[in-house]
């Protein structure tokens, strides 16, 4: 066992550990994905003057802020930055740009080119970047059970979307769509690659989710953020920062260790599929014949991904 493997294993988080160990790597992944699907449903909650970038920004603030105090309990966080070599300082400053980088560009997106679109383009393009970067930067090869299910999941995701009505496409909306799925991906495989090298989850997404609340402070503050001390504004800053994001980076950071970033990448596109049983149930939404088609393909693949294979 790694000094921060030891240094992680904090009194009293030992029930929690021994929890996640039951749930497995895909047990984690598939809910931390489930916590961040919630996330649109929420939104609805907040005060109308309250923007998407704004929601984004104190969210990931506020739960920035509690995964670095997670991270720096017992002090393995201070030891972590003074004992990084150079290539760990640079993983830890790229990883924060890009968790910073693709929250942002996302709902820029979303503004350009709609919901829909600009929701199947992020989620789908993610998986195909997350496998590349890890395969490029030697990661394990890519399966063809993964190939598989992630073609399945990103048909079934874009059926999903956008099988109810069309929207609008603009290219420089695609554009950002993309850039948020490719920084998505390369602050997963940052963060796995960290974390499978022996660092502690904890610490690792602290000092990442820290550093991109930090970044993304001026940004809330020049939202006009008049609607976090509302009270429904209270109530859903909390709930997006302690449960979506403190809690799913909490469990993301777990399942990493013990499965592949490109596999974890797939497992996430139960986000969509969550967000959609929500509106279906909560919003009085509907979901047309295509829709349908799409959430049972989505679900399908990712139970082809998560459950082990029989070797």
């Amino acid at each position: 066992m790694s000094p921060s493997t030891r240094l992680s294993a904090h009194r009293g988080s030992e029930p929690r550990r021994a929890r996640s160990a039951r749930l497995g790597g895909s047990g984690c992944i598939l809910l931390a994905a489930a916590l961040w699907g919630t996330t649109g449903t929420v939104r609805t909650f907040a005060p109308d003057d309250a923007g998407a970038v704004s929601v984004g920004a104190a969210r990931i603030v506020l739960g920035g802020l509690l995964l670095l105090a997670i991270g720096a309990r017992g002090g393995a966080l201070v030891r972590l930055l003074r004992t990084a070599t150079p290539a760990t300082w640079a993983l830890l400053a790229l990883g924060a740009v890009c968790a910073a980088g693709y929250q942002t560009a996302f709902f820029a997106a979303v503004d350009h080119t709609g919901v829909a679109t600009g929701t199947v383009v992020t989620i789908g393009s993610a998986p195909a970047f997350t496998g590349l970067l890890s395969r490029l930067t030697g990661g394990a090869r890519l399966s063809r059970r993964w190939v598989a299910s992630t073609a399945g999941a990103v048909v079934g995701c874009a059926a999903l979307v956008s099988g109810g009505e069309a929207a609008g496409i603009e290219p420089l909306g695609v554009a950002l769509a993309l850039l948020s799925g490719f920084a998505y991906a390369a602050y997963a495989t940052t963060a796995a690659r960290l974390i499978t090298s022996g660092e502690g989850d904890g610490v690792v997404m602290g000092a990442i989710f820290g550093g991109a609340g930090v970044l993304l402070l001026p940004v809330l503050l020049a939202s006009s953020p008049v609607w976090v001390a509302t009270g429904r504004g209270v109530l859903v800053t909390l709930y997006l920062g302690v449960v979506t994001t403190t809690l799913g980076y909490v469990l993301y950071g777990r399942g990493l260790r013990s499965t592949p970033v490109a596999t974890a990448a797939t497992l996430t596109l139960a986000e969509p599929a969550v967000a959609a049983v929500l509106g279906l149930v909560v919003l009085g939404e509907r979901l047309g014949g295509v829709a349908v088609g799409g959430l049972l393909l989505l679900a399908a693949s990712l139970v082809l991904l998560a459950v082990p294979s029989r070797k």
